[in-house]
């Protein structure tokens, strides 16, 4: 079982490629990459509100527990030895101001990731390619 579960939008550039680079980083498989925008996806995390997963980076450890925001950034970073690149942003005097710059770029993503890829979302986003 992997140590953390990501419901991530695999319709949005930005996010896709940071899951790329995660699961490139994930030599013990200790991730686990769930489109919400999968056919299957309410049937096998009714749990998971697609709406909310949608406006939020959504995770959810082993032991059940979800996460939400930066919180999963720095787990999954975390769990493929990268937690120092992202540790910074859950400490106390900085973790408000970089949520809510988290939540800014969550709501703008499309139009932020128009401007660095070309494209705002993609029909097809694959973490293979």
């Amino acid at each position: 079982m992997a140590a953390l579960i990501i419901f991530y939008d695999g319709g949005c550039p930005l996010c896709v490629k940071e899951m790329r680079q995660l699961k490139a980083k994930d030599k013990q498989h200790k991730l686990q990459f769930e489109n919400i925008w999968a056919n299957d996806f309410a049937t096998r995390f009714p749990r998971v509100d697609i709406a909310e997963a949608n406006r939020i980076l959504h995770g959810q450890k082993a032991n059940g527990d979800m996460i939400y925001g930066l919180d999963v950034t720095h787990a999954a970073w975390s769990a493929v030895g990268r937690g120092w690149m992202t540790a910074a942003l859950r400490w106390p005097v900085i973790k408000w101001l970089a949520d809510k710059g988290y939540l800014f770029f969550a709501r703008n993503r499309n139009g932020i990731s128009k401007l660095i890829t070309g494209n705002a979302r993609c029909l097809q986003c694959s973490l293979d390619e």
